[in-house]
């Protein structure tokens, strides 16, 4: 069948199926199980009202318990199995030779490195990219063409950024952005830049920030436009300079919005999987804790390691949630 008419059948079948599903539960609820008629009338309608609202909250409850809960549950069990059949509990022992396996403390130094230098850039240049944009006539296009990565996969950015570090032979003309330029200002020989030890991990982020900048630029403009105008013509009248009026008056005012942007990028930083797989397999001392995971798992067959790296990966983002979730509802209250 062709792929379009088969995405618009799982459309359909989705949408009626939720239809179905809210009517014929909301006619059992009313006609059967709490009829609005007889002499227990005002029991039945309360009752009903107690019942309604978890008619809409069960095809949640079941899609989180199904794709999130029971994954979770069975990742923790596997970590504690045995590395081939995964029937024999050892404990663990899944744990103790992942601490004992180089590939994994590089992995997690990556993934430390990435957590320092990938959300602090990407907040940074989009508040500036949010700042200057507002300033100029043309800003709104200004914001599109940074915002347009967000558009892009992280594997076609991955591809993109590959051919800008390309290296070609001396004797071939550079397709690589980055070398072209090196050896116009006087570079001896083109560089294979995924391959220079530390420097390499650097141009891995580069991919991730120039993607993330442009979410980080639209929520802090959104930030930005909130900020009452009187507190910033207050400041130009006490004789505060563009400077003074951006540190001192704008920036503490949209706190909590920069913490939120980093927060979430960070979640993001922690799951990076696709440009590492894509542009370096996770070789050259380039490895994440992602790819360290994907290699026990679907390479080395070991589930039991690859099962203790994700629950790594998800302890570390466990915090950063219950934050993100805790700030929210201190915000609502």
């Amino acid at each position: 069948m062709n792929p379009v008419w088969q995405g618009v059948i799982t459309i359909f079948i989705g949408v009626g199926g939720c239809i179905g599903y809210f009517y014929l539960s909301n006619q059992l609820l009313d006609r059967v199980l709490f009829p609005a008629r007889g002499p227990r009338i005002g029991r039945n309608i309360t009752r009903a009202n107690a019942v309604r609202p978890w008619l809409f909250l069960l095809p949640a409850i079941l899609a989180l318990g199904l794709y999130l809960a029971y994954p979770v549950v069975e990742t923790l069990r596997l970590s504690l199995m045995d590395r081939n059949t995964g029937d024999v509990f050892v404990g663990a022992d899944n744990y103790a030779r992942m601490l004992n396996d180089p590939k994994f403390w590089e992995a997690l130094g990556n993934n430390m490195l990435w957590l320092l230098v990938v959300p602090a850039a990407s907040t940074a240049f989009g508040l500036l990219a949010a700042q200057l944009t507002d300033r100029i006539g043309w800003g709104n296009i200004a914001k599109s063409l940074i915002f347009m990565p967000m558009a892009i996969s992280f594997v076609g950015a991955a591809v993109i950024f590959k051919l800008v570090y390309d290296a070609r032979p001396e004797d071939v003309a550079q397709i690589g952005v980055l070398n072209a330029i090196y050896l116009q200002l006087g570079g001896a020989a083109p560089v294979t830049w995924l391959t220079v030890p530390h420097w390499n991990n650097l141009f891995l982020m580069a991919v991730l920030i120039w993607i993330q900048t442009g979410f980080a630029m639209v929520i802090l403009s959104a930030a930005l436009r909130g900020i009452p105008e009187e507190t910033i013509e207050a400041a130009i009248v006490d004789g505060a300079n563009p400077f003074q009026i951006f540190f001192k008056i704008k920036v503490p005012q949209i706190t909590g919005t920069i913490i939120v942007v980093w927060t979430t990028i960070t979640i993001v930083v922690l799951k990076v999987f696709d440009i590492v797989f894509a542009m370096t397999n996770g070789q050259w001392e380039t490895q994440v804790l992602a790819n360290f995971m994907y290699d026990k798992m679907f390479r080395a067959n070991d589930w039991g390691m690859g099962s203790a790296a994700a629950m790594v990966i998800m302890l570390l983002v466990m915090p950063i949630l219950v934050w993100n979730v805790w700030t929210a509802r201190k915000e609502m209250r």
